[in-house]
């Protein structure tokens, strides 16, 4: 077994990168001496999902006073990639979701991607459930515009087995994707071994049937064994299925140092010196593997906002001897603050240089973005930019974006007015205006069904563009309308909530709905999680206790229509023929909406869906 100590503390205040296991415990750190093992620096990404610009109003907290700027963007994360460029021993990592989430992706259909992706020229890209979202043959136009450019990023997917003949193995398995890469850093190689999560893809996205996806944990270690048999001694892996997945995974696993993942959209690191406090981790957090022996576990949260920058050093024998690194918010310079009527204003020159001098120390930085880089989003940009500016309406209130209520992580951290929206009874604000849309836009529908991962993310209060609504909705779903008794209705939402707790599969799963309302205890089993069903029917104004024996007509997208999230209720019912496609976009039922009534708004409570729940650990939310 190697002896390595650990952290003790949950966080790690890492003012450059690096923090010796025994200091961070408050230990004496070792005495120094000459260095025998190794040093590696790890520069990681994950879940960009197509968002190339940067986000335009995001909010931090500075002496608790609201502060807007832009935050992310391609551009940015391509300047902090060249910068650390002079570091030893470096790996650039993508570790999935590039694609799926904005009007690059529908316009560009991976090209915008593999370009920006492209300066920075990553060693290794780790699949994502959503690169299958069109099925195989669209992960092969994505993959072939990657390989179009000069860096010759390897794909990783080692439980990921296309047959021999299909778009992603048209001669061979490894035509497009590799189990691993090895590196050669002076006489010590170190491996890198890619795990796509298994279920969520399978339920969730489009891959062909003949593709075939192994178990995340018994890949991951025949890997492991196979690099170790050829003398590895360093394993690091890079893996799409989520931060607590990851930890689970460390722990059943031998001879693992590191894991870079993706998937949850996992913010980790101490963010509260700029008003961020939704952090679920540390940066890097240590866990322990099968041996007793620590694993470096990094993520850099979502939609091209974080910059992960991980350090990693090895004694002699190939152990972990220290672990550090800090995770990089790159933001603008162009602050705004509130004015006497409220409205964000660029600020003067004096408070401009509190500012600066207040972020100093914290994880936010100003970085210029890549002038090569932004040229080519730029290039890009000129296509989308008629399309996205006109207006379809105003959120009157900020939407915001909760997949299940009382989650740990806060999906619209950021947004003004949306704090503390993930601890709220209510969830998701965005899914029940969505729903709304759904149900008007049916002209049968009884009850509209939306999960809360089809969402991707909150609605500002403000002007609501084209290109918002696209980057709300980003997929191209279709509206489906499907016969359902009332006690079909409650297997759907009992399916919605099993798929994640008791199947292992995605909570983006978790039910939102419009004219159907409930009482929520995610503490019990399967079949009383939901008590107090009531329906507002389309032909009545008041709200009735839903009926078992009555057939009501359900509108929803046609991924859950056909099972996808582990909606099976619904794609047995599909696949009687009890349903009928619409054919209406669902995101452009949303602009549709939007349109009519010119605004949109948080609904009154007593629409929303979610009545009364109480979370996992007990706690009645508020």
């Amino acid at each position: 077994m190697r002896q390595t100590l650990r952290p003790a503390s949950p966080f790690v205040t890492l003012p450059a990168i690096g923090c010796l296991l025994a200091a961070c415990q408050g230990l004496p750190p070792p005495a120094p001496g000459p260095a025998t093992g190794i040093e590696i620096h790890i520069a990681h990404i994950n879940d960009h999902h197509s968002n190339l610009e940067p986000q335009p109003d995001f909010e931090l907290r500075l002496d608790g006073v609201p502060t807007r700027v832009a935050a992310g963007g391609f551009p940015r994360l391509t300047a902090l990639f060249k910068a650390s460029s002079e570091l030893p021993n470096l790996l650039k990592i993508h570790a999935g979701d590039a694609m799926t989430g904005t009007l690059y992706h529908t316009l560009y259909n991976g090209e915008a991607d593999a370009v920006l992706m492209n300066t920075v020229c990553f060693d290794v890209f780790e699949l994502g459930n959503h690169e299958f979202d069109e099925g195989d043959a669209g992960l092969r136009r994505f993959l072939d515009h990657l390989r179009q450019g000069p860096c010759r990023t390897t794909v990783l997917a080692a439980n990921v087995e296309p047959a021999i003949g299909s778009p992603l193995a048209p001669t061979g398995a490894n035509d497009y994707l590799q189990p691993y890469l090895l590196r050669q850093f002076g006489d010590i190689r170190v491996g890198i071994i890619g795990i796509e999560v298994r279920g969520k893809t399978m339920n969730s996205s489009r891959p062909l049937p003949s593709t075939r996806f192994h178990d995340e944990v018994e890949t991951a270690q025949k890997v492991i064994d196979q690099l170790r048999a050829m003398g590895i001694r360093h394993i690091i892996l890079v893996t799409h299925q989520g931060y607590e997945a990851d930890q689970a995974m460390a722990a059943r696993l031998s001879e693992v140092d590191v894991i870079i993942g993706g998937d949850s959209h996992t913010l980790l690191g101490d963010f509260s010196a700029i008003g961020m406090a939704s952090a679920a981790g540390p940066y890097p957090t240590v866990a322990r593997n099968r041996d007793g022996d620590p694993v470096c576990i990094g993520q850099a949260w979502e939609y091209a906002k974080i910059f992960g920058l991980m350090r990693v050093r090895f004694d002699a024998h190939g152990a972990v001897a220290s672990c550090g690194g800090s995770p990089t918010l790159p933001i603008g310079d162009d602050f705004r603050q509130q004015d006497g009527s409220g409205t964000f204003v660029a600020v003067d020159a004096t408070t401009r240089a509190h500012i600066l001098d207040a972020l100093r120390g914290t994880d936010a930085r100003p970085v210029i973005p890549d002038p090569v880089a932004q040229a080519e989003l730029l290039r890009f940009a000129s296509r989308l930019d008629e399309m996205k500016r006109q207006r379809i309406g105003t959120a009157t209130d900020p939407l915001c974006l909760v997949r299940v209520p009382g989650e740990t992580t806060n999906r619209s951290a950021g947004v003004s007015g949306c704090e503390n929206a993930n601890r709220l009874a209510r969830g998701s604000d965005i899914a029940q205006a969505v729903a709304e849309a759904y149900r008007q836009a049916s002209r049968l529908a009884d009850i509209a069904l939306q999960n809360g991962g089809g969402i991707r993310t909150p609605l500002p209060r403000g002007e609501v563009t084209y290109g918002t609504a696209y980057t709300v909705l980003p997929y191209t779903n279709v509206l489906y309308e499907l016969q359902l008794t009332g006690r079909q209705v409650t297997e759907v939402l009992e399916d919605a909530v099993g798929n994640y707790l008791d199947r292992g599969g995605s909570d983006g799963s978790h039910p939102y709905a419009a004219g159907l309302r409930w009482h929520l205890d995610l503490r019990q089993a399967r079949g009383s999680r939901f008590t107090r069903i009531e329906v507002r029917a389309r032909d009545r104004d008041d709200w009735q206790a839903l009926d078992p024996e009555r057939t009501y007509t359900v509108v929803t997208s046609d991924y859950l229509a056909t099972g996808g999230d582990g909606y099976g209720t619904l794609a047995r019912i599909n696949q009687a023929g009890r349903s009928v496609n619409t054919y209406l976009s669902y995101t452009q039922t949303f602009v549709d909406y939007l349109q009519a009534r010119g605004t949109v708004e948080r609904p009154p409570a007593a629409e929303y869906s979610h009545q009364r729940v109480i979370a996992r650990d007990g706690t009645v939310l508020p």
